[in-house]
């Protein structure tokens, strides 16, 4: 175990670790915890290592949830924070790397065996051609891939999508973000496409219709999705709002080789995902309709072990370029 290389993908609610004992080898020793049972994530890091008695690690990949602008590193929908530069010398680490976690993610997507990934809808990828990544589980991520020469490289965006202005295209949408405005101020996408979004839809529509919101959270709200009209009301919102928003990133990035659908909350929807809303809106966008429907949608089925798969990518010679 002379080679050991740690990679980590941290949410808002839970972080994982995994290890790899040979470059481009399975990742395995995988462990995951909720964030909120650990005062840092330095804390959490070691509470792995040593339960797990893995030996120190020569060099570590961190996905996380937040913008990456310097060293100080303060997480969104945490309370976490920390120096990149002090938590690589406290682990005596010779090599640490820290990007945001939909980045990671985005990072492995070329290697996502078929098994790994649901269609929703048609459309044929363009070999080469750009791919888009938007997921919705503690917050919103967004990230995409830009091929970078005809070496196979890519580069992944690290940018901060999901707090773009939401968008809506029919009165009753309109309805909605004028109460979500009325709450929040600024309502950014990730204020209804996310696990407390979905939550956020559903007083909202509770409101609009003189209901009381009688279940108390997104858990709830998905659970109770086919005995209760309001709380499947606010799922169709959120599928049709999933696919608003992933339809212009389609746009926004020209991503021809396909869009991805990551994070949490989308694969435990189940059945309560309605992906022909999500694909109707996808592709529901005008003189642009045609584009839209030749660029196939992908739900990956566990994003997890995908954004720890990026995260030890990025470490690797020659499969990304990180800006």
């Amino acid at each position: 175990m002379s080679f050991h290389r740690l990679v980590a993908d941290v949410g808002g609610t839970h972080a994982r670790f995994a290890s790899q004992f040979a470059p481009r080898a399975p990742l395995v020793e995988a462990g995951r915890y909720a964030c909120a049972d650990f005062p840092s994530l330095q804390d959490a890091l070691r509470h792995h290592l040593d339960e797990r008695r893995l030996p120190q690690p020569a060099e570590a990949a961190i996905g996380i949830a937040t913008p990456i602008t310097g060293d100080a590193v303060r997480m969104t929908n945490n309370a976490w924070s920390f120096s990149i530069a002090q938590m690589k010398a406290s682990l005596g680490l010779q090599r640490l790397l820290v990007i945001n976690d939909f980045t990671a993610l985005a990072l492995a997507l070329p290697a996502l065996p078929t098994t790994d990934l649901q269609a929703i809808g048609g459309g044929t990828a363009q070999a080469g051609g750009a791919m888009a990544l938007i997921g919705a589980g503690t917050g919103l991520g967004v990230s995409g891939l830009l091929r970078a020469d005809e070496d196979g490289s890519y580069v992944p965006i690290a940018g901060e999508g999901g707090h773009v202005s939401l968008s809506t295209a029919s009165e009753e949408e309109d309805a909605v973000l004028r109460v979500l405005r009325g709450r929040f101020g600024h309502v950014s996408a990730e204020r209804v496409l996310s696990g407390p979004g979905i939550e956020n839809l559903y007083r909202a529509l509770a409101e609009l219709r003189g209901q009381p919101a009688v279940l108390a959270n997104a858990s709830a709200v998905t659970g109770a999705a086919h005995g209760d009209a309001l709380a499947m009301d606010a799922l169709r919102f959120f599928c049709s709002l999933l696919g608003q928003a992933a339809g212009n990133l389609a746009l926004t990035l020209g991503a021809r080789g396909g869009v991805y659908i990551g994070g949490g909350i989308v694969p435990k929807l189940g059945a309560a995902f309605d992906a022909a809303l999500f694909r109707q809106r996808f592709e529901d966008k005008g003189r642009f309709a045609a584009y839209l429907a030749a660029i196939p949608t992908w739900l990956i089925r566990s994003s997890d072990q995908a954004a720890l798969l990026g995260a030890s990518r990025a470490l690797e010679p020659g499969e990304a370029r990180l800006s």
